[in-house]
């Protein structure tokens, strides 16, 4: 079982580019939350951590967790509401971002009892490792579950206007990268915490993972090793989700080659890593191509790849 930890939130979308005051469409989301579902599509078994609102987003966010076959065990609930974030969508189909946290339930967040036996990767990132107090949980989450030799994997998905003090936030971060095994972020992520490949392979991770929009993914691995593969051509509707669905079919492939283990990832060849980093630039391409987080099942992306 893959478990990813994090928030789940309700998506804003306009309906309509370019007019600020288009009707806007609720879309459940949230960076966690969009890879646990991408995960349950592609086939493998998942559960997701984080607290729910007890309103109606909140309802509705589980509710399909239990429709994608995500596992919910681990889900806490709250009465506060639920996280909103309105999207903007530019031109090229690339998503930012205005965030409603206030009192919200996701950010109260408190540290579960063990995680199942059968858990193999436990997967973090977004808003959940910035707002307090969830943000520590989460963090106590993650050294605890790295300290039991269960593979832990960070998407770190900077939103800058969450964080107060950026300088706090970055040396945060880099107390993180020795109990990460697998980092995957995008070159703005990078480029925002000032650090490029080979410093943060150096930090700790096993592998780092880098995506670079339409021009594919790149991975440097602890030993110096670098391996690349170019995008995916796709007609672009928007970027909401692709990270994530990334972030889902880096962990899927590797349970499917039973490398969820953090010194297994030291294994990998080029061939090996370019076989993951094309089936994820897949299905990113995939979750591009429609409106919304809406990733792909296993199939879709196995057809996308026989065009």
């Amino acid at each position: 079982m893959i478990v990813v930890a994090g928030e789940a939130l309700i998506d804003l979308v306009p309906q309509q580019r370019g007019d600020a005051l288009t009707p806007l469409r609720p879309v459940r989301g949230g960076g966690p939350y969009n890879t646990a579902v991408a995960l349950a599509r592609l086939g493998g078994a998942t559960a997701f951590c984080s607290r729910l609102s007890t309103d109606a987003f909140g309802a509705s966010l589980l509710e399909r967790l239990a429709e994608e076959g995500v596992a919910t065990g681990l889900v806490q609930r709250g009465p506060e509401p639920t996280t909103l974030a309105v999207a903007s969508v530019g031109a090229d189909g690339s998503a930012s971002y205005s965030f409603y946290t206030g009192g919200t339930a996701d950010r109260l967040f408190t540290l579960p009892p063990a995680l199942p036996e059968q858990t193999r990767a436990v997967s973090f990132g977004t808003c959940s490792l910035v707002l307090e107090p969830g943000a520590s949980a989460y963090e106590e989450l993650m050294r605890r579950e790295a300290g039991r030799g269960v593979l832990v994997a960070l998407d770190p998905n900077i939103r800058g206007d969450l964080i107060p003090d950026a300088d706090a936030y970055r040396s945060r971060f880099r107390s993180w990268l020795p109990y990460v095994s697998l980092l995957k972020l995008s070159e703005e992520d990078a480029d925002w915490l000032g650090l490029g490949l080979p410093e943060l392979a150096a930090a700790g991770p096993a592998a780092v993972v880098l995506t670079r929009g339409g021009d594919g993914l790149a991975v440097r691995t602890r030993d110096g090793a670098e391996y690349a593969v170019p995008g995916e051509k796709v007609e672009v509707v928007d970027t909401i989700g692709a990270g994530d669905t990334v972030n889902a079919a880096l962990l899927h492939a590797l349970a499917a080659r039973d490398l969820l283990t953090p010194g297994a990832l030291a294994e990998l060849t080029g061939d090996g890593w370019a076989e993951i980093l094309t089936f994820a630039a897949r299905a990113a391409a995939v979750t591009c191509s429609r409106a919304g987080a809406e990733p792909p099942y296993g199939r879709e992306v196995a057809e996308f790849g026989s065009r």
